[in-house]
């Protein structure tokens, strides 16, 4: 009797991790693909949206193995679903290494991502890392070295405004009683 019980407490527990993962995968693709304004920011266009809100939430609210999920497959199925295929396995690797390195930091130490600034210093260097992932795509992808950096103010801004909304939202998430 004792061993089935633990089936059933660790299938629960596996449905539940993959429930809350696939939740937070579709909110980083719904804030990317639904919630977003296109800007004549750059040479190649630009797209500012809130995908980067969602995905700093799960890293901070979650940690940095559901901050990667749900970075590297909501921003990867949203270059997919938008006809950016080629774009696609480069955003599953810079997203995801963004959630997992934001997670790391929010939780490094004990700080169970409550710290606000330890928070934000995960999405700087999450944005950095961003910043040079994208720059290197688009040489990669355009076959140049200088045009992939009229990209680099529209990110600096997507950083900004998904750190602006979501560093708030994360601590009051974290303060309900679910956390």
């Amino acid at each position: 009797m004792e061993n089935g019980l633990n089936v059933s407490v660790n299938a629960a527990g596996k449905t539940k991790e993959l429930v809350t993962s696939g939740l937070l995968i579709s909110l980083v693709f719904i804030a990317t693909k639904f919630i977003n304004i296109r800007l004549p920011i750059s040479i190649n266009g630009g797209l500012i949206h809130l995908g980067n809100t969602m995905l700093f939430l799960a890293a901070i609210v979650f940690g940095k193995k559901k901050g990667a999920v749900a970075g590297a497959f909501g921003m990867g199925l949203f270059d997919i679903a938008s006809g950016w295929m080629a774009w696609a396995p480069f955003t599953f690797i810079i997203r995801g290494i963004m959630g997992y390195i934001i997670g790391s930091i929010a939780y490094a130490k004990g700080r169970d991502g409550r710290s606000f600034s330890w928070n934000l210093v995960g999405i700087v260097i999450s944005g950095v890392i961003m910043i040079l992932g994208y720059y290197i795509t688009e040489g990669v992808l355009y076959g140049n070295w200088v045009t992939p950096m009229t990209s680099i103010p529209g990110n600096i801004v997507q950083i900004l405004i998904g750190a602006a909304i979501g560093l708030p939202a994360a601590a009051a998430v974290k303060k309900t009683k679910l956390f």
